[in-house]
Parts: structure tokens; sequence; C-alpha cells
């Protein structure tokens, strides 16, 4: 698959990229996106929402009342959920939400959702570029030379670029991240995937190792 490498002004220059059509030909596989994505966001979860047991709540060293002779229902502790200001039953307590998956489950996601994007021509190249400074005009005004404005980009540079990372968070709908290690969720999160001409090779090279 050939793609046309576009200059910042948004003029295509005489030079194009390609991508393997080994890597395009396997077909995408959706519960492997789905499990990606999930095991993604549940990693995010911080699962720490807690309530007291009756261990943690104060008081309920003495039994409140005798045991028999009032005609209520035994009480060993004042600490009992039934009283107020007791304890909670079946409370939440702190626990992890981790999706554990395979290396070669998260390769195949990740890889299908490059294709989804292949296949639907959703993939722009552009010449390699930096900034001296942290420019947002300058990032909104490559999307609008491109034709992307309004759309939910991701855009992909070699390496971690700080610069442009702080160019493009002030973006509505438009992020930056590093070839090879934005995630499937990345992938699938945007509409079209910005290319630096440089950061092709690092893609082509993830999705090798993940045949």
């Amino acid at each position: 698959m050939q793609l046309p490498v576009y200059k910042r002004d948004g003029s295509k220059t005489n030079e194009t990229v390609e991508i393997p059509e080994g890597i395009l030909a396997v077909e995408p596989n959706d519960h492997a996106i789905w499990l990606a994505v999930r095991s993604e966001e549940a990693a995010q979860r911080q699962g720490t929402a807690a309530t007291k047991t009756r261990s943690y709540v104060r008081g309920g060293g003495k039994k409140p009342f005798r045991q028999k002779g009032r005609g209520m229902a035994r009480q060993g502790t004042i600490r009992s959920p039934l009283n107020p200001g007791g304890s909670t039953i079946f409370g939440p307590q702190p626990h992890g939400y981790c999706v554990k998956l395979t290396e070669k489950t998260k390769k195949l996601a990740r890889r299908s959702a490059f294709i989804y994007k292949a296949r639907a021509d959703k993939i722009r190249v552009v010449e390699d570029f930096s900034l001296e400074t942290p420019r947002t005009r300058e990032i909104a005004g490559l999307l609008e030379a491109l034709g992307l404005r309004g759309e939910r980009v991701l855009l992909l540079t070699p390496d971690f670029d700080g610069v442009i990372a702080r160019s493009v968070r002030n973006l509505y709908k438009t992020e930056a991240q590093k070839a090879d290690v934005a995630s499937t969720r990345d992938l699938m999160n945007c509409t079209t995937l910005l290319v630096q001409k440089s950061a092709v090779s690092k893609l082509v090279q993830v999705f090798d190792h993940a045949a």
C-alpha cells in the first residue's frame, strides 16, 4: 500500500511511503480489539471505593443489653449493621479491575485497529517537522491545510516530542503519541491517523513483530 507524503502546507510531495501488504493481509479481529480496549480502560480505574465493615467502626466493646428478657433480638455489639452508626453490609472494598491479556492478543488487536484505518483511507502521512517552542497555531494550521479540522486526530511521531505534545493538548479532539507505543484504544479513538514520515517505519516494525 503506497501512501503519499504531504507537506505542512497541505500540498503533496513527490515522495510516497509503503506499508507492506503482508501487514494488511490479516483479517481484523473485532473481539481482540474489544478485549484490548476493555483491558486498557479497566486499568485506569482506581478501585479505591471503600465502606467500613464491623472491624473499622468505632465502639462495640460492650454488649449493648442483656441477652434475654427484653423481647428483642440479641445484640452482641453496637457496631452491627442493623444499628444507626453501625457498619455496612457487603459494601465495596478496594480492589483492582485488571483484565489480563496475552501478548499475542494485544498485538493482534493493535494490528487490527491499524488495518481498519488503512482500509477506510484514514491514514495521512506528513513530512517530518519539529517546533522550537510549543505552538498550537502551527498544529492547527497543519490540520486545516490537510482538511482535518473538526476531526478526531491522532498525531504519531517517531520519538516522544514534548514540544509537539504541548502544542496539541489545547486542540479539541487532537492528541500526539509516540508511534510504537500507541495503544489499540488510541488507534480506535481517533477518526484519522496523522503520521510523520519517519514514524511509518516504526509502525511497520511493530506490526511485523506482531505477525
